[in-house]
């Protein structure tokens, strides 16, 4: 063996790893991003989302090392470190922190870190916002943060910096959500009792995830075990919730969270009797084992069910999501860990009706079929690098219908499913050049094939149908390959200040047919093709980040531009339910979003929040649309204002206040009308060249916990909000008529909230 590589093995044999956890004595919860110091030395270390830290020593000894967290106190442990060893640190914390804002980062964080356009929120934080109708909101707590909007009134799609509901990448431990929303948009589908806390990517997301343009949402539940069974529930006017958690043995740990909805139990009282037979209601499921086979070998197991019911007369409505993610996490050595996973994911729905005697069904469905592995290899300060590759195998099933006439026909109508594969290998490094300066780059390749039996449509001109081809089943027949580098650096101005700067590459084989902003459970989502090329998306941003007062107060101002090839839109009047010619309503083109976006956020004391503002413009240039003239898109918004404030009014109270205000969405309204026969029709204007009136709210929210130093394990408290506290009537829909006698059109405004009241009672045990 060469005397080089000899030393540097030997050197490596005599380090020693000191490995653990920072959780709250009182209830096992994980601190994130604690600060753990080692006396004597210049070794720091931070807590992860799950409360571990490493730690990496040259060289064997007896060492002080003390872990703090803000608000509560220090502990300190002396390890003999002969070998590798574990030292759990457990902190005591000053119990007025449950009810103020708590951020899931270092104090320092959003200075140091390489990744930029990264918002967290842990469930301590989402639990504080008020809430519509008491339900706590994943996505609504989301939608007040810089650079995201709110796809419609009540709804739970969202908008990240200009882009589409359909660019967000949506992850629940690992596994994709096509559809995260309960009650037609009014609430998500995550519990956030269950919940650990999330992390929103602008942009910038980790090369190991892709396929979306504008962002990742990785919403994570709690993974570390309880020391005693736990209990987490609460009852409110709209919905009931409970979620239990413990350990079995010394090894193993479990949860498991249920909510439902009983508007429909409301119904049954009602003195129409159309009403006692309707139905509207959702129901939840999550379920998490957790097993350590050692301290470097640990296997997860988590699972997602959850379906909406509509009924009525003459049918009913039904759509949901399922998802089970299992993972193996191994740590080979201090310097390199793996995780091995494989995610299943299904979104579906169906309708049925009966009418005069004939019945008739729909069905519509998509299925993911993930394995991935992700090895982190921190070598030195100049390679820390993570790498690894994923496949996915997706089913499309668009649509089936079949009407039963009550005779012996029986009609079917359906449109053809497809079958896709998406591979990709990804390799990032971070690396610290100065003490100043540090950068990040790495690069994604990835494949996305399309599989037969399929019948493809060709297209001429004027996007009607010239031929066709059939492709036997399991025949690829068209391959897309792409490229996506990503490149950024951290400048450390001074310790409490940074400049940064980002570059990436994004592509996105398969979109939503949906041709409103208000989002529908009926949208279908279809792949890349010979005829829709995938979506591409290159961003620069560039950001400066400033903490004042020993961190307490934390500004930051964000800019960033968007050049997108391949955005899709439709054509006019398009038909996108059970289209078997879908693709050829589809266009596409080029799309230019822009923005700033402005961040001050208090951490500390009895009064804490934040406020953000967003300037920012989004169009579309797209042939065929709006006869080729650039158009806004319908996520523009000019401006977006956001201020959230949780205050600490005694032990017992605590109030928050959120304000918002936003430019209406960009519409399109009649600008004329012509006669035919005596019946009028409306000419439109230019797409998008009009806006709805400006959106504005304000919330409310105040909890009283009547005992909050009891030291019995139940614990209570209530929580009362106002949604909408002024009666603001924001538009949800305009639509347009015309007079019977005079045939002038007029508009009509259609909203959904006025002022909504809500109580709700929180329990622990």
């Amino acid at each position: 063996m060469c005397p080089c590589l000899f030393v540097f093995f030997a050197g490596m044999a005599q380090k020693v790893e000191l490995t653990g956890k920072v959780v709250e004595r009182s209830t096992g919860e994980p601190l994130v991003s604690a600060l753990i110091k080692v006396k004597g030395l210049s070794q720091v270390a931070l807590s992860d989302e799950n409360g571990k830290y490493s730690i990496s020593f040259d060289r064997s000894g007896v060492y002080v090392v003390t872990a703090s967290y803000v608000g509560f106190g220090e502990a300190t442990e002396r390890v003999d470190l002969r070998r590798n060893q574990t030292a759990d640190f457990f902190l005591d914390g000053n119990m007025q922190l449950e009810e103020v804002l708590v951020t899931s980062t270092a104090p320092d964080g959003r200075v140091k870190s390489l990744t930029m356009g990264v918002e967290k929120l842990s469930a301590v934080e989402i639990r504080q916002m008020p809430a519509l109708m008491g339900e706590v909101d994943v996505i609504k707590a989301i939608q007040l943060l810089p650079g995201v909007q709110t796809a419609s009134e009540g709804g739970s799609g969202f908008s990240v910096r200009g882009g589409s509901p359909d660019q967000n990448l949506i992850l629940i431990d690992n596994a994709t959500v096509y559809n995260a929303s309960h009650l037609m948009g009014f609430f998500s589908i995550f519990n956030n009792d269950v919940l650990s806390g999330l992390d929103l990517y602008k942009g910038d997301m980790p090369l190991k995830y892709g396929g979306r343009l504008s962002s990742l949402l990785d919403v994570r539940t709690k993974s570390d075990p309880p020391e005693r069974l736990k209990a987490v529930g609460g009852i409110g006017l709209i919905s009931s919730r409970l979620t239990l958690e413990g350990p079995v043995g010394e090894r193993t740990s479990w949860l498991a969270g249920g909510r439902r909805s009983y508007a429909d139990l409301f119904l049954k009282l009602s003195s129409d009797e159309a009403l006692r037979k309707s139905s509207v209601y959702f129901y939840d499921f999550n379920a998490k084992l957790t097993h350590r086979f050692s301290n470097r070998d640990i296997v997860d197991v988590s699972g997602y069910y959850g379906k909406d019911n509509f009924g009525a007369e003459p049918g009913d409505f039904r759509y949901g999501n399922g998802a089970v993610s299992t993972s193996w996490r191994h740590v080979y050595s201090d310097i390199l860990s793996s995780r091995i996973s494989f995610n299943v994911s299904n979104y579906d729905y169906g309708l049925q009706s009966k009418l005069e005697g004939a019945r008739a069904a729909w069905e519509s469905s998509m299925t993911d079929y993930m394995l991935r592995v992700d090895m982190t290899h921190s070598i030195s300060e100049k390679w820390n690098l993570t790498y690894g590759l994923s496949s996915v195998m997706h089913r499309f099933r668009p649509g089936f219908a079949r009407m039963d006439t009550g005779g012996d026909t029986e009609i079917n109508y359906g449109v053809e499913g497809s079958n896709a594969l998406e591979h990709s290998v990804y390799l990032s490094n971070e690396q610290k050049l100065s003490e100043r300066l540090s950068v990040k780059y790495g690069a994604r390749l990835s494949a996305f094939q399309n599989i037969g039996k399929a019948t493809v449509f060709r297209y001429d001109g004027d996007y009607r149908v010239a031929d066709s081809l059939t492709y036997a089943p399991g025949k690829i027949y068209n391959t897309y390959v792409a490229v996506e580098p990503r490149l950024g650096f951290v400048l450390r101005l001074a310790e409490n200040s940074s400049l940064k700067a980002n570059y990436l590459h994004n592509v996105q084989f398969m979109q939503l047919a949906n041709n409103s902003a208000s989002g529908s459970p009926l949208d279908v989502w279809f792949p890349a093709s010979p005829n829709i090329k995938p979506q591409a998306l290159d961003m620069f941003s560039a950001g400066y980040f400033h903490n004042l007062a020993d961190n307490a107060y934390e500004t930051s101002v964000e800019l960033y531009y968007k050049n997108q090839k391949n955005v899709i839109d439709f054509a006019e009047h398009a038909n996108l339910m059970l289209n078997r010619k879908l693709e050829g309503e589809v266009r596409t083109g080029r799309g230019k979003v822009y923005g700033a976006e402005f961040m001050a956020r208090k951490t500390g004391g009895r009064l804490t929040g934040f406020v953000n503002y967003t300037l920012s413009r989004s169009e579309r240039t797209i042939p065929g649309v709006n006869g080729g003239k650039t158009y806004l898109s319908p996520y523009d918004k000019t401006h977006n204002f956001n201020a959230v404030a949780n205050f600490e009014l005694s032990r017992k109270c605590a109030l928050s206040v959120i304000w918002v205000y936003a430019t209406g969405n960009p519409t399109t309204y009649p600008s004329g009308r012509f006669e035919i026969d005596g019946e009028y029709f409306p000419l439109y204007s230019g797409r998008n060249e009009y806006r709805r009136p400006d959106y504005h709210r304000m919330d409310l929210s105040f909890t009283y916990t009547p005992r909050p130093d009891t030291r019995k394990r139940w614990r209570g408290e209530w929580n009362v909000s106002l949604y909408n506290a002024y009666g603001r009537k924001n538009p949800w829909m305009i639509t347009y008529n015309q007079h019977e006698d005079t045939g002038l059109p007029y508009a009509e405004m259609i909203y959904l909230f006025g002022v909504v009241p809500s109580i709700t009672y929180n329990f622990t045990f």
